[in-house]
């Protein structure tokens, strides 16, 4: 059964997108391929995102490193993502701060993988910055999800 950051029915947001795969991985190995690869823009993006929400006291993440992980436990940090649960077919990490909750959550099963997003917002902003967020994350899991499969695809 999926994490979520709340029950369903209590998700300001929620998207679930699956691939599947050429070849098993694990849910690290595959957080750890598509960070390292990242898509064009991405950090523009962030630069973006931390310089509008700076002003509203959020603090700045400045986005993926873009190094991979080693096997991470609960407690670590994976970038601006603290580690909730780790297992063979679970990542789970989440984000929270005065505006919003989120918890991202990578499961394997066999080939297939899939990337869930669950968000509460606690505030005015939370809601307004996940008016543009929530569309474009849709957007750029998709894109990551194309080109992980690709990728693994040419392995």
């Amino acid at each position: 059964m999926t994490r979520l950051v709340a029950p369903l029915g209590q998700l300001d947001y929620h998207a679930v997108q699956r691939v599947t795969l050429a070849r098993r991985l694990d849910p690290v190995e595959a957080w750890n391929r598509i960070m390292t690869d990242p898509l064009p823009g991405l950090k523009l993006a962030f630069r973006l995102r931390d310089a509008i929400s700076a002003r509203f006291g959020v603090a700045r993440i400045g986005g993926f490193s873009g190094r991979p992980m080693g096997p991470p436990r609960p407690g670590d940090r994976m970038d601006f993502f603290l580690v909730e649960g780790v297992g063979p077919d679970e990542l789970v990490l989440t984000a929270r701060d005065r505006h919003l909750d989120v918890m991202i959550t990578v499961e394997t099963a066999g080939r297939d993988l899939s990337i869930t997003a669950s968000v509460v917002t606690h505030n005015r902003f939370g809601r307004a910055y996940m008016l543009p967020v929530g569309p474009a994350h849709r957007l750029i899991v998709r894109w990551m999800l194309a080109r992980l499969r690709r990728a693994v695809a040419r392995d």
